[in-house]
């Protein structure tokens, strides 16, 4: 689990509901939420009220934090400032002898206070000659949701049991109700894996309606605007590959996940409109620190989540760096990716350092 105890250990040793959402909003692969944000629309019917919103109804946490309790406040800035490259949501990359390329940390959300990007990002994804996003099936959602699909070992319990069997009966009774209230029937996802039907939960309802709506991702309006202008459009990752780190998981601790994540409730709105705040104030490091104050303990372990951090956090910051090198060596790329794969010793700023480019802070 992400965390800000120093600047080479980002360990935690409390881990919280609210990492596993933050995890999902900054670094989930981007293909898969998009995939998700279709099926799930899929799943339920329309409603009257599903109009464009940036209004999620949630408050700033850590703003009222600030006011009930000034001290825990400044300890949360404080640790997130220990953080490895913590502060900053947008790059500049460089190399002698070749053009800038630029980096930007994403939320995976249609709110227009995130697509509208920092000072100096619209002039460089302008100018630049390549667009990078996680993975460059985002193009076409609908034919990326069949491909997900068409390999039910990603996304499927295919040891022929339901989600039903997985749970007591009164989770069984808890989940029912949940989907229940979001308009979906537990038999229309009973053979899904769990975090699949997770995401169910993790996305805001208002999030779904600007899906409706026809609203994108930050990262899908990005490749879609440079594919209609002709720009070269890469990928670093496919959707099989996205997929497999997540059902690499166990599914023990994706149960777990499901049944906290629901567990939230409408408090999602809070989380969500806390991280966005931060995230608009370019204050990454900070996220996890907020989020062990306003979450209580949870029954996820250190194990569990030390393995959702490695595969799906660290593990694919890797493979970003090592896919992401040869177009940098090109110069004039515009790279953007989930947030929460900027920060870190381990993370693709520092990543990229190693590789001998020159990564600062813009703004």
């Amino acid at each position: 689990m992400i965390s800000a105890l120093g600047p080479k250990t980002i360990r935690s040793t409390k881990p919280t509901l609210g990492d596993i959402i933050l995890w999902l909003a900054t670094a989930f692969p981007l293909m898969l939420a998009i995939v998700l944000a279709t099926t799930i629309l899929s799943l339920r019917p329309a409603h009257a009220d599903d109009t464009v919103s940036d209004s999620c109804g949630g408050k700033d946490l850590m703003a009222e934090l600030q006011k009930s309790d000034p001290a825990k406040y400044a300890s949360i800035i404080a640790d997130g400032d220990k953080v490895e490259n913590g502060r900053g949501i947008f790059w500049k990359i460089e190399k002698p002898s070749l053009k800038p390329s630029w980096l930007l940390g994403t939320m995976h959300v249609s709110d227009s206070r995130v697509v509208t990007m920092p000072k100096g990002a619209p002039e460089a994804v302008a100018a630049a000659d390549t667009i990078v996003v996680e993975s460059d099936e985002i193009l076409d959602d609908k034919k990326a949701a069949a491909a997900l699909f068409a390999n039910p070992s990603l996304t499927m319990l295919t040891d022929g049991s339901t989600i039903s069997q997985h749970l007591s009966p009164e989770e069984n009774t808890r989940l029912e109700a949940g989907l229940k209230a979001r308009g979906i029937a537990l038999a229309a996802v009973s053979r899904m894996q769990p975090w699949l039907i997770s995401s169910s939960f993790e996305m805001t309802g208002c999030e779904v309606r600007r899906k409706a709506a026809g609203a994108k991702f930050l990262d899908q309006k990005l490749a879609g605007d440079a594919a209609a202008q002709g720009k070269q459009v890469k990928g670093l990752e496919t959707l099989a590959e996205q997929a497999k780190a997540m059902s690499d998981l166990p599914i023990a601790l994706h149960l777990k996940s499901l049944m906290q994540t629901l567990s939230l409730g409408d408090k999602i709105n809070d989380v969500n409109e806390t991280m966005t705040d931060l995230y608009l104030a370019g204050n990454i490091g900070a996220m996890i620190p907020m989020l062990k104050v306003i979450e209580p303990d949870q029954n996820i372990s250190d194990d569990d989540t030390a393995a959702f951090e490695q595969r799906i956090i660290l593990d694919r910051n890797k493979v970003m760096a090592e896919r992401s090198a040869p177009i940098l060596e090109k110069g004039n790329a515009f790279i953007a990716v989930g947030a929460l794969h900027l920060a870190g010793d381990q993370g693709l700023v520092a990543l990229l350092r190693k590789q001998g480019f020159t990564v600062t802070a813009v703004n």
